[in-house]
C-alpha cells in the first residue's frame, strides 16, 4: 500500500535558513547513535528520539506530521596495527563523517503505519535536502562566527567593470589553471581564480590572490558558497579579512549570476574553520588532572565543549547540582512541555539539560572515544552537546551569541535573569528564588547623626579581594622579563569584611545642610538558601581591569555570617526626614581647583563638570583623559544634573530599569549600576566608565519606590531570603578560571558530591567539559583561586 502523504503540499526541502535537527532529539539527548536512531520530521525537520520515550511519536501526534526520516549511525570499527601518530597543527588528517560512521536511513509514516518508498512523490528532494543540510548545531556555530563579520569600505564603495556573463557552476574554471572547485570571483572585474589550498584536502593554487596582486582588485566571492538567501564567503584582500557585502545580489547580477538560481556546493570558510577547531581535544588543565579517576552515573555527566563554551558548561554544572534547580527542571516521569518548536523553547531545553545531567542515562564510558596520549588507560564519556540551549541563552545578546570566550559570572547573571523572566507556573517555582536575599544600606550624617535605611533585593554579591603584595623576588617566575607579582593569601572573611566595611561618601545633608559627608555601610538584612559570590580579583592598570592571582582561603567546614547581618533601625537613632535627601544620590559640587585646571586647558565648563562628576571629583588629569575619550558623545554639552536637594523629586531621581539591566549584563551589580547611572545622568556608556573609576564603591541600594525607603515591618515577611540566625553556610561548588584574562583561558567546575561507589561519601568532583573525575590533591589549591563560589545554607 502506497503512502498518501508523499505528495503533501507541506513537503519541501529545507532552505539554507531553516534548522535541521538531525543529530539529537530536541527534547532529550538521545541521538542518531542510539540503536533505533532518530526520526527527523519531513515537514518541519524536528528531531525526535525513537526509544522508550519516543518523542518523535509525540511530535507527530501533536503537530499532525506523519512522515519522518529515520537516521541511524554506527561507528566504524577501525583496526590499527600501531598507535596513531601524534597530531600536530600543521598535519591534521582530513577524516570525514563518512570515514568514521556508517549511516542508514529509511522513511516511515506514523499515520499509514508503513515503511515508505523513499523514491516516491516529493521524498527524494526532501530527503536529499535533509541529509545535505547543516545540522542545527553547526548552523548555530556558523551564524555565531559569521555575525562577527562586517562590511568594509572596499565592499561598500566597489566600482565594477563593464558588465558581462561569466561561466560558473560546472562551466567555470580558474583563469590561470584548470581547477573547477574552490573558485573565487573577483567582483570588480569578473575574473575567476582558485583559492588557497584548504583544510580537508581541497585544492587551490592561490591564483585568486595572484590576480589581486596583479590588479589591486580587493573583493572576491567564493562561488560554491553562494546560497539563494544571499549569503556567501566574501573576502577583502585589501583588509585581509572576511567581510560582508550588503549589495551582493546586485554585484553578482552584474556578472550574469542570478542568486535565486544558485545552489551551495562547497563548505564555507566558517564551516571549515569550525570543523578544524572541533578536532582539537580539550585536555585536562593540570598535570594531576590527566591521571584522575573518572566518575560515572547520575549527576556525573559531562558537557561537550562547543568551542569556547567552557564558561557556560561550568556554570550549568554548578546550577544543576543545586536542589532547587533539580526540583524545578528534572521531571523524568512527566511528559515534556507541549511546544511547536521545542528547540526554541527555554523551558524544554532546561528540562532536557536536567534530564541529561541528572538521569545518568548518558554518563558511561564511551568506547568510541580514543584515549588521549596522556591517559591511555582512562576511559572517557562522550559528553552532551547543549547546542540548542546555548543558542537560546545567547539569542539577542551581543556577547553570548558569539563563539568568543566569555565571563562565567556574567553568564550566571544573564541566565538567572532569563530563568526568572520565563514562565514559572505553580506548583513549579522560580529556582532563582533560592539565590535571593536583601541587603540593607545605612547612611548616617556625620554632623547631625540622623540616619536613613534602604533595602535592595539581590541574587549575588561581588566582593573585593584585598590585595597584599609580597616583596618581588628576582629568581621567581617572570612575565615579559619582569618578576611576577606574588600575593599574600586572604580569608573569605577578610573579603566579606571589606565588602561590608563602613566608608565615607560625599553627600550634602538635606536636614542640617552639612557637607561633611555620610557614613555608609551595607549589611545583609536576609540571607539566601544559596549564596553566589564573585571574587573580584582585579586591579585597574591603565584603565584596563587586570586579573590578579590573590589566594582566597575558604575551608570545607561551615562558617556563619551572623556578624554581617544588619541590626536595622535602633531605638536611639533618628531618621532623616523623607524629603531631606535625594534617593541616596550625592549633591555634587565640582572641585574648584580641578575645575579651574580643566578650564585653563580650554574645555567648556559644562564638559569639565561632567568629567569631574564621572571620575571622582578630585583628579584633573583623570577628568582630562575622560574628556578626551568622550569628545564625540552626543550629549557631551548637555548640562549634567548635579544631584542637588531640589531635584529629589524630579526625573533624575529615578533610574531606567532597562539601563540597569544593560549594565548588569556586563557583570556589574545592580547597586553599582544604579549608583553609576544616577551619577552620570542615566548615560549607560558613561555609567560603565564611572564604575571602573570607582571600583570600590558598592553602589546605591534601594529601589526608587517610596515603599522601599522606610524600614520594613510587616512587609519584611515578604522579603526574599530568611532573616533567622544562625546564618551558617558551607562551600558547595566553585567555578575556577585559568588564564590572564577572563575573556581567554579555560573554566572548570569543582562540585561537592556524594560518590555512590564510595558508599555515598562526599568528595570534590572536577567537571572539565566532558571529563568528569574525582578531584584529589589540588582542590584546596584550586579553591584559593576560584572565580565564582556557591555556598549553601546549612
Amino acid at each position: 500500500m502506497a503512502c498518501k502523504h508523499v505528495d503533501a503540499a507541506e513537503l519541501h526541502p529545507p532552505t539554507a535558513a531553516q534548522s535541521v535537527y538531525r543529530e539529537d532529539c530536541t527534547q532529550c539527548f538521545d541521538s542518531i547513535d542510539d540503536p533505533t536512531g532518530l526520526n527527523v520530521c519531513l515537514y518541519c525537520f524536528n528531531g525526535g528520539c525513537t526509544g522508550e520515550r519516543d518523542h518523535a511519536l509525540l511530535h507527530s501526534k501533536t503537530l499532525k506530521h506523519p512522515l519522518v526520516l529515520n537516521i541511524q549511525r554506527t561507528r566504524k570499527k577501525v583496526k590499527r596495527d600501531e598507535p596513531p601518530q601524534k597530531i600536530t597543527r600543521l598535519a591534521i588528517a582530513a577524516e570525514t563523517e563518512e570515514d568514521r560512521y556508517d549511516t542508514t536511513t529509511r522513511v516511515e509514516c506514523y499515520e499509514c503505519r508503513i515503511k515508505v518508498d523513499r523514491s516516491s512523490g516529493k521524498l527524494p528532494a526532501v530527503i536529499d535536502g535533509v541529509l545535505k543540510a547543516s545540522t542545527f548545531a553547526r548552523q548555530a556555530e556558523v551564524q555565531a562566527w559569521e555575525q562577527e563579520m562586517t562590511p568594509c569600505e572596499h565592499t561598500l564603495c566597489m566600482e565594477q567593470g563593464a558588465a558581462r556573463r561569466i561561466d560558473s557552476q560546472d562551466l567555470g574554471h580558474c583563469s590561470m589553471c584548470d581547477l573547477k572547485e574552490n573558485l573565487w570571483l573577483c567582483l570588480e572585474c569578473g575574473n575567476l581564480g582558485c583559492g588557497r589550498s584548504q583544510f580537508g584536502g581541497i585544492g587551490g593554487n592561490s591564483h585568486g590572490l595572484k590576480h589581486t596582486e596583479l590588479t589591486s582588485h580587493a573583493v572576491a566571492v567564493k562561488l560554491g558558497s553562494i546560497t539563494p538567501e544571499g549569503t556567501a564567503d566574501i573576502y577583502c584582500y585589501a583588509c585581509n579579512e572576511e567581510r560582508t557585502d550588503p549589495e551582493l545580489p546586485q554585484h553578482l547580477a552584474h556578472w550574469g549570476i542570478n542568486i535565486a538560481d544558485r545552489e551551495k556546493t562547497e563548505k564555507s570558510l566558517t564551516e571549515q574553520q569550525i570543523e578544524q577547531n572541533l578536532r582539537w581535544d580539550f585536555a585536562m588543565v593540570t598535570e594531576d588532572g590527566k591521571e584522575l579517576q573518572p566518575v560515572f552515573g547520575k549527576g556525573f555527566t559531562g558537557l561537550k565543549n562547543l568551542g569556547n563554551s567552557c564558561y557556560m558548561a561550568s556554570i550549568l554544572q554548578c546550577l544543576f547540582s543545586i536542589p532547587t534547580f533539580q526540583n524545578r527542571y528534572f521531571h523524568p516521569q512527566d511528559a515534556p512541555p507541549i511546544s511547536q518548536a521545542p528547540a526554541e523553547d527555554l523551558e524544554t531545553q532546561l528540562r532536557k539539560l536536567a534530564d541529561g545531567l541528572l538521569s545518568g542515562r548518558y554518563s558511561h564510558p564511551d568506547t568510541d572515544v580514543i584515549a588521549s596520549e596522556y591517559s591511555p588507560e582512562i576511559p572517557s564519556q562522550k559528553g552532551l552537546a547543549p547546542a540548542m540551549l546555548k543558542h537560546l541563552i545567547g539569542r539577542g545578546h551581543e556577547e553570548f551569541s558569539t563563539m568568543r570566550q566569555q565571563d562565567a559570572f556574567e553568564l550566571l547573571l544573564h541566565l538567572l535573569k532569563l530563568i526568572t523572566r520565563s514562565s514559572n507556573t505553580a506548583p513549579l517555582q522560580d529556582p532563582v528564588q533560592s539565590f535571593r536575599f536583601v541587603m540593607e544600606q545605612r547612611l548616617q550624617c556625620m554632623s547631625c547623626k540622623k540616619v536613613r535605611y534602604r533595602t535592595d533585593e539581590q541574587d549575588n554579591i561581588s566582593i573585593p579581594v584585598p590585595v597584599k603584595r609580597k616583596l618581588s623576588v628576582t629568581d621567581g617566575p617572570s612575565e615579559g622579563g619582569k618578576p611576577k607579582d606574588e600575593f599574600e593569601p586572604v580569608t573569605i572573611n577578610e573579603c566579606l569584611d571589606s565588602f561590608t566595611a563602613t566608608e565615607v561618601v560625599e553627600l550634602t545633608c538635606g536636614s542640617c545642610g552639612s557637607k561633611d559627608g555620610f557614613m555608609k555601610r551595607s549589611l545583609f538584612k536576609t540571607f539566601p538558601a544559596t549564596l553566589a559570590v564573585n571574587a573580584r580579583r582585579f586591579e585597574l592598570v591603565n584603565w584596563v581591569p587586570t586579573k590578579l592571582d590573590v589566594p582566597v582561603v575558604v575551608g570545607d567546614q561551615p562558617f556563619d555570617l551572623d556578624s554581617y547581618k544588619s541590626p536595622g533601625l535602633q531605638d536611639n537613632e533618628e531618621l532623616l526626614p523623607e524629603d531631606a535627601t535625594t534617593s541616596g544620590a550625592p549633591s555634587f559640587t565640582p572641585d574648584e581647583a580641578a575645575l579651574a585646571q580643566l578650564e585653563q586647558m580650554g574645555f567648556p565648563r559644562v564638559r569639565c563638570e561632567k568629567a569631574l562628576h564621572a571620575t571622582g571629583n578630585s583628579d584633573a588629569e583623570a577628568a582630562m583623559n575622560w574628556l578626551i575619550g568622550h569628545m564625540d558623545d552626543p550629549n557631551i554639552d548637555t548640562p549634567v544634573d548635579l544631584g542637588g536637594a531640589s531635584s529629589a523629586s524630579g526625573p533624575s531621581a529615578s533610574v531606567d530599569p532597562e539601563s540597569i539591566a544593560t549594565i548588569e549584563a556586563m557583570g556589574i551589580s545592580a547597586p553599582q549600576a544604579r549608583k553609576a547611572l544616577k551619577e552620570t545622568g542615566g548615560d549607560v556608556s558613561r555609567a560603565v566608565d564611572w564604575v571602573f573609576s570607582h571600583f570600590d564603591d558598592l553602589g546605591a541600594f534601594g529601589e526608587d519606590a517610596a515603599a522601599m525607603e522606610a524600614p520594613a515591618t510587616e512587609g519584611e515577611k515578604a522579603m526574599a531570603g530568611n532573616a533567622d540566625l544562625p546564618a551558617t553556610f558551607r562551600l558547595q561548588s566553585i567555578v575556577c578560571h585559568k588564564g590572564a584574562s577572563i575573556h581567554a583561558g579555560h573554566y572548570v567546575a569543582f562540585i561537592r558530591k556524594p560518590i555512590p561507589a564510595e558508599g555515598g561519601k562526599e568528595s570534590w568532583v572536577l567537571f572539565n567539559d566532558e571529563k568528569v573525575v574525582k578531584a584529589e590533591g589540588d582542590v584546596d589549591e584550586m579553591k584559593k583561586f576560584a572565580y565564582v563560589y556557591f555556598f549553601e545554607r546549612v
